[in-house]
């Protein structure tokens, strides 16, 4: 009976979602408007499920951005030429949330050898850059 129950909620969810439009308008994420608002983004666009044109201004703001909204950084302090572990006083483990907050935000996988090489800000931004082909 409780089985029967859990099936027929999943399926339903499932449909539901399957039915979801893939164009949204009028959302704002939460994070970031102010952010967004700020530095002159229009959010009343109709946004499409497409990969955001980065241009290299761009990559810098989103890496700061999320820097500066982690809680151990002071965003006083940081640069594109802080040393994370110098200047910003992280640790290793500091270090491997960083990376994966930079993955989740430009959506790819960042390889642990190349991260061992990034010491600051300006190295992941060289790196973003490099791998996604940014170039003015």
């Amino acid at each position: 009976m409780m089985l029967r129950a859990v099936r027929g909620s999943l399926r339903s969810a499932a449909i539901a979602a399957w039915k979801m439009p893939t164009v949204m308008t009028q959302e704002t994420p939460i994070v970031c408007a102010g952010y967004l608002q700020r530095n002159k983004f229009n959010l009343n666009q109709v946004r499409f499920a497409a990969h955001v044109h980065l241009t290299m201004k761009v990559v810098e703001q989103r890496i700061m951005l999320v820097l500066s909204l982690y809680d151990k950084i002071d965003p006083k302090k940081l640069t594109l030429d802080s040393d994370f572990s110098k200047d910003l006083g992280l640790d290793s483990l500091d270090f491997v949330e960083l990376i994966m907050a930079i993955e989740d935000e430009f959506h790819f996988e960042i390889p642990d050898g190349d991260s061992d090489n990034m010491k600051t800000p300006r190295d992941i931004y060289q790196y973003i850059c490099d791998r996604k082909d940014i170039y003015e």
